[in-house]
């Protein structure tokens, strides 16, 4: 996975939605009725910003904190299938695809998101080529991690696994003052990511901790030797 392009496409999509950045992009008309149709929306940790098979009435730019896209399997069981922080957008993929959403998506903490209604977010695709060309690179890097996420899934051992995952993690959301990895995740939830069962995620990180890996406290965890890690996770740096 590269980060450091998932990380220019956020960055470019951070300029785009910036107001001054539209206000002197746009026509006068145009920029009118951004500020008339946009709306600020908050949520707390927990709570859904929309469900799976809602209907899609428009996309969410997250301007602050952390959410999740998860979808119930078979079994009831949730899957993860993506975390997405601030300077990211959601919703657009269902609205392009005339279709209702496939997934739930979650406030992981406290959250913050500019909604653009859908007829206003496609005139923008329409008259607005910078998003339309970030639009196609985000559509595209996100086409060729579903490829790597098949071929994590398949090839790799549970430990490799869970190797890779924390270094991903960390890169992706960051790490707090004391070098946590900025999001809080269940047992269960980690196992759901790297595809095991609960017992056995519990067991690997708690070897982890053994071999001087990771530091634990509760639900946060803290990379300690990057090196190992991603020798074990057979990681590219």
């Amino acid at each position: 996975m590269s980060v450091e392009k998932q990380n220019l496409i956020e960055e470019n999509l951070k300029q785009i939605f910036n107001e001054d950045f539209l206000m002197e992009m746009l026509s006068v008309e145009d920029f009118q009725n951004y500020n008339s149709v946009k709306q600020i929306l908050k949520f707390h940790k927990g709570d859904t910003i929309f469900e799976d098979g809602d209907n899609s009435k428009g996309v969410y730019f997250i301007k602050k904190g952390t959410t999740k896209l998860a979808k119930q399997g078979v079994y009831g069981k949730e899957q993860i299938l993506r975390f997405i922080k601030e300077g990211d957008l959601i919703g657009y993929r269902s609205l392009l695809c005339g279709e209702n959403f496939q997934a739930k998506g979650e406030a992981m903490t406290e959250v913050e998101a500019l909604f653009l209604p859908s007829e206003f977010f496609l005139h923008l695709l329409e008259v607005y080529p910078k998003l339309s060309f970030v639009m196609l690179q985000k559509i595209a890097f996100e086409l060729g991690e579903s490829s790597n996420t098949v071929t994590f899934l398949a090839q790799k051992t549970v430990r490799e696994r869970l190797a890779e995952i924390l270094l991903l993690l960390e890169q992706k959301l960051g790490t707090d003052p004391e070098g946590f990895i900025k999001i809080s995740l269940t047992r269960e939830e980690i196992a759901n990511i790297i595809g095991t069962a609960t017992e056995s995620a519990i067991r690997l990180i708690s070897e982890f901790k053994q071999d001087e890996l990771i530091e634990v406290e509760g639900r946060n965890i803290k990379i300690i030797h990057h090196d190992k890690l991603r020798k074990l996770g057979h990681v590219i740096n």
